[in-house]
Formats: structure tokens, sequence, C-alpha cells
């Protein structure tokens, strides 16, 4: 039965693609689709996403065979093949993914078939046969890795024990990817690891095909990514490690890092003078601010990685009570339900919030207006400043969709990230 949901967030499975390819360095997307699909999955993530596009090709410059009646009825392969030259001739890019939208999927129109023909003459082009109908944003970012370990990634590529891929961190659906992914790529590279982020350092198509070389690929998410994983293993022969949640802070940073240190056998007590140095850093900053902030009862209403991240840090390092947490993004596995609250619930320092799994936003708004307990501090998205001001609750915007700040390489994640995420609780207070 259908339903009307209030305010989704984020798009359909061709903006989740949409997305994980603006942000690779030169490669281009081209639609097969009805018009108007290009502008409105970029409006779904990468519009809501702290005001980011993609730098190479993006929105209405998307090259798209605008399928229209015609198409529909006597097929629009005719019209993609001249799409892709179209694309081929004007835009100089690594690769190019030919995706579908709804109307070429309900007709059924070919479009291996079609790209099979530019591969023959040597351009790196593939399809991506997802129709936007049959999922989210979120499977948008497995299905576009699920087809790299079908068509892109390179068997055979020699081993390096130094260099880790990181998977879970969803560009433009998380609005501080960039500085995640800089600052993962930071801690980890003061080991002395290499690090494939894929979305940042200017890697593109070519750091894709050879990132089976990788020693160790590491899923910051508690319940993204499980396929690809167990493909990338059972081809490629790279195992994963899942950190159930992103970490926010020194206490959770410092476990992700012994995680990363035992699967790759780093040395100990390097790994531990690394973390010595970093807590040092934090906890430096930290103790020249004690007793700036006031005790907080606080609500998050986040993606599960975020949700899991602020929680634990407010909470554990931070030493504020938490009351309510809205997992805000369809999660429907009750096995990850379970992993998320498990993360959520066990504290050090404080009894376990309540936990919801909502993605309506007349059901968030009423979960926080009803919430018994009282609430002083909201940490959500934009679409969650209204019943903060309703309320009267000091709000940080920290969550997706975010749709009035500017994103650049900021992000709450990580030793440094918690730093800027305690300087804006103090900014909003």
């Amino acid at each position: 039965m259908s339903a009307v949901m209030e305010n989704p967030k984020g798009g359909c499975v061709l903006a989740g693609i949409n997305s994980v390819l603006g942000a690779i360095n030169r490669v281009c997307p081209i639609y097969h689709s009805g018009p108007g699909c290009c502008m409105q999955t970029t409006a779904a993530d990468q519009g809501q996403s702290g005001h980011k596009t993609s730098c190479f090709v993006s929105s209405v410059s998307i090259p798209s065979s605008n399928m229209l009646e015609k198409e529909v009825v006597f097929g629009g392969t005719n019209k993609l093949r001249t799409t892709i030259r179209g694309a081929i001739d004007i835009i100089d890019a690594d690769a190019y993914f030919v995706l579908t939208g709804c109307t070429a999927g309900i007709i059924g129109d070919d479009i291996a078939s079609v790209t099979n023909e530019f591969a023959e003459k040597g351009v790196p082009i593939y399809p991506i046969e997802t129709p936007g109908f049959t999922g989210d944003s979120n499977l948008g970012y497995e299905t576009v890795w699920n087809t790299f370990l079908d068509k892109v990634i390179e068997s055979g590529v020699p081993k390096d024990e130094k260099l880790v891929n990181i998977f879970g961190i969803i560009p433009y659906h998380d609005p501080f990817w960039s500085g995640t992914l800089e600052e993962i790529d930071r801690i980890l590279s003061k080991l002395g690891l290499k690090v494939n982020t894929f979305f940042t350092k200017g890697q593109g198509i070519e750091t894709i095909r050879k990132c089976s070389a990788a020693a160790l690929n590491i899923i910051v998410s508690p319940w993204l990514f499980k396929g690809p994983a167990a493909k990338f293993e059972k081809k490629f022969g790279v195992p994963s490690l899942r950190i159930p949640g992103l970490f926010v802070g020194a206490t959770d940073t410092t476990r992700f890092v012994r995680s990363v240190a035992e699967a790759l056998r780093l040395d100990k007590e390097f790994v531990e003078r690394v973390i010595a140095e970093e807590e040092q850093y934090v906890y430096n900053y930290l103790g020249q601010a004690i007793g700036v902030l006031s005790w907080k009862r606080f609500a998050v209403v986040a993606d599960a990685n975020n949700a899991v991240g602020f929680t634990r840090y407010l909470a554990n390092d931070y030493s504020f009570t938490p009351v309510l947490v809205i997992v805000s993004e369809p999660v429907f596995r009750d096995e990850d339900k379970e992993r998320i609250i498990k993360e959520i619930s066990e504290l050090e320092y404080a009894r376990p919030p309540k936990v919801l799994f909502l993605t309506d936003q007349y059901e968030i708004n009423k979960a926080i207006r009803e919430e018994e307990q009282e609430i002083t501090l909201l940490i959500g998205s934009s679409n969650d400043r209204e019943i903060a001001l309703e309320k009267d609750i000091q709000f940080i915007l920290g969550s997706f969709p975010m749709s009035e700040r500017l994103i650049f390489n900021r992000t709450y994640a990580g030793y440094r990230g918690s730093l800027t995420f305690t300087e804006d609780i103090y900014d909003n207070n």
C-alpha cells in the first residue's frame, strides 16, 4: 500500500549513483532517462549537502538521452547511441557510466549492447542497469561499487600490505564526507599506511582499477556495504574490517586506530605513540575550555553513522546526557538495527537513550514533541530546525539534508573533527 512521506532524506537509487560518480575525478555519468532526471537527482543529494556539487560534470550539464513518448513506444537505444557519441566528443573523461532512469527500466532498453559497441572501440564505458525506482541513495552507493567490482577493478594486481580502502562514507549524502575522509586519511597516514579514499586527493578511476592491491577494506558504517564487501573478499582476497559507526573524539577514534592496527598487525609501540600524540593534541584544547559548556540533555536526528558518532562522543567524552536518538535513514535488517542500538546504548557515562528508527519528518517531529524528558540540545538536519525552534531547544545543524550552511572540508569525525564539533556547540549556545 502506498504512503506519503514528509521530507524524505535523499533521492532514488539514481541520485545515489550520481553522487558517487560525481565525486570521482574525471568520471562522466550519462543518463538514459526522461528529461529532468539529471537535475532532480543532483538536487536530491548534492543539492542538499552543504551547497557542494560535482566539479567535473553535474546537474543539467550531465549528458542525457532525454527520453520522450517516441522512445517509450519504439525504444530509445538509437537516441542513447547518439547521446554517448556526443558525450565522448565533448567531455574528455577517463571513464563514462551509462545510467538508466525509470523510463528506460520500465521499457527494458538494452543499454549494455550499446555500451559494448563503444567499449569494443577502446572507450572506457560501463553500463549500470539500475533504474531509480529500485531503491534509495544508499543502494546507489552499493550499486556503483558492485559495478566496479564486476567490470572495473582489476585482478592480479600485486598486493601492498600498507594499502587500505575506505568505504561507508557516502559522498554528498553525508555533508561532511570530504573532511571526514581527509581526517581518516590523515590519521591512517600517521600509522604509515597508504589510503584509498577514492573521492579525495584527486583519486580517480585508475585508483579504483588498482584497489584490489589493498591489504584491508575498512568499512565505516554499522550496516552498509555488506554485499560488496563479501564480493571483494571472494573475488580479490581483500578482507574487511567493519567500524560500527562514525568515530568522533579521542575515545572512539583511538578504538578505531587500535582496531586497524590489530587487523594489519602494526607495531604496537609505534601505534601507541601516535595515539598518545593525537590524544594529547585534543585534550590540550579541551582542557582550556573546561567549564565553558554547561551540561546538556541532548537528542540526535541523523543517519546511522552520525547518530552513533554524535551520541557516543557527547555521552562518553563530554558527559552530556542522551535522551533520544532517531536514526533517520531506512534500515531494514533486524541485525543491523541491533548493531546500531548496541553502539548507541552501551555508553560509559550515561544511561542509554531511547532509540527510534524513523524516516518520515512528521513522525520525527512528533517523537521530539512528545518526548517526556527535557531536551536542551538537538543535533539534526535542516528539516529538524523547525521543531527545535518550536520547543526552544539549542540546535546544531549536523546531518543530511543540510541546506543552510556551506561545507567544504569541515568534519566532526576523528580526533580533530571533535574539536570542531565542540566549537559549534559553544557557538550555538
